[in-house]
């Protein structure tokens, strides 16, 4: 598998008992692809992530200098595309957890399409990762979840300029901006790669956070905003049974969900019976997730404030027309031309097998050190 390259964008404030599993999952990929880390932490996490990774990641640098998004990972995702070498870019979250099977195949299916989306579960399966597998199996229903991770063409992300990073659901703008010039996405119900489960804090912080996201998305939102009204309404005229009725017909979207493409070996039946509740709590967050938006206030993320959940599909044709009546340069010339321009640039690969940048340096401008030696030789790259 020499024509992959695996691009993880990381940015932790603390390494919170993290780094010895990541630093084994990465020693387990090392065989497969070719790793380019952009790590966004803090010098001093960067520090003991480079010391860690030294003989481990091909690449490990700072996003590239210059403005950056508000969507700090889109800048990670950028710098990683523009150090890859392969045409094949595994882009995973730093929660994914790939086994080979399902690199390869990931793989595989890019000779046929631009963009690959798999399919996400959680494991292990705490009660909060059970919980947010009902949204995951209610996705699926209706086509496909929208994963941590991704597998895209080089070439293609290159053509299209990169994406825009300014929204929150920045996985559902690459999709349509993948889309929107005219690129193939594959969705294989039965491509499953695993994803660690966020801490208790964490998965509610994502509650309104993942409502917002929905703002990309206004029919769904519309859904989930007329439930409360809905149950209310029915409650009013003395109609429990169509309160049960419409639980019922959750539970049955998501076992529908749940079997798509042999789901049910890692999705369990527990969060079929969860989905009622889930799309309860979707209806409560949908509310505060509007009124956040109607008041200006966004969503906070990483001491910035994000308005846009995501553009519609409509508007990023638009844009890729207009980008191409400019002229498009190739981003792999240092430019990025049209409304992305001027974002996340990045050095060029240098020769070496592995690279370390420090952050300090990379700001500034002074040339890089390579702080780690040459990975060794029979190494796939």
């Amino acid at each position: 598998m020499s024509d992959l390259d695996y691009v993880l964008p990381l940015r932790w404030a603390d390494d919170g008992g993290r780094l010895g599993e990541l630093t084994a999952y990465l020693r387990q990929i090392a065989p497969l692809a070719r790793v380019v880390v952009v790590d966004g932490s803090p010098p001093e996490v960067f520090a003991r992530h480079a010391e860690a990774w030294r003989d481990v990641v091909d690449v490990h640098v700072p996003p590239g200098p210059g403005p950056k998004f508000l969507n700090g990972k889109v800048d990670g995702i950028v710098t990683g595309l523009r150090l890859a070498r392969a045409e094949h870019v595994v882009i995973a979250d730093d929660d994914v957890r790939y086994d080979a099977h399902a690199l390869a195949r990931v793989a595989a299916l890019l000779d046929e399409a631009d963009l690959v989306r798999p399919q996400n579960h959680f494991r292990p399966m705490p009660w909060h990762a059970r919980w947010d597998t009902a949204r995951t199996l209610l996705n699926r229903a209706f086509g496909a979840d929208h994963p941590g991770t991704f597998g895209v063409r080089r070439s293609t992300f290159q053509a299209m300029g990169g994406y825009d990073g300014d929204v929150l659901f920045e996985n559902l703008e690459l999709i349509r901006t993948v889309r929107a010039h005219g690129g193939r996405e594959l969705r294989p119900p039965d491509l499953f790669v695993a994803r660690l489960p966020p801490g208790v804090d964490r998965f509610r912080a994502q509650r309104v956070w993942q409502a917002y996201d929905d703002l990309a998305q206004p029919v769904r939102m519309a859904v989930f905003l007329a439930v409360l009204p809905a149950i209310g309404l029915a409650l009013a005229r003395g109609r429990p049974g169509a309160v049960a009725a419409g639980a019922v017909l959750v539970v049955l979207l998501a076992e529908a969900g749940r079997r798509r493409g042999g789901g049910r070996r890692v999705y369990p039946f527990t969060s079929v019976l969860l989905a009622p509740g889930w799309v309860l709590e979707r209806a409560v967050c949908s509310w505060l997730a509007l009124a956040a938006r109607l008041t200006g206030r966004g969503i906070p993320y990483w001491g910035r404030r994000i308005h846009v959940a995501g553009h519609s599909l409509r508007h990023l044709r638009r844009r890729a027309a207009a980008r191409s009546q400019m002229g498009a340069v190739s981003p792999a010339a240092g430019s990025r031309p049209g409304p992305l321009r001027g974002r996340g640039e990045s050095a060029a690969p240098c020769a070496s097998r592995h690279r370390t940048v420090s952050p300090t340096n990379d700001r500034t401008g002074t040339a890089p050190r390579s702080s780690g030696q040459d990975r060794s030789a029979g190494r796939p790259g």
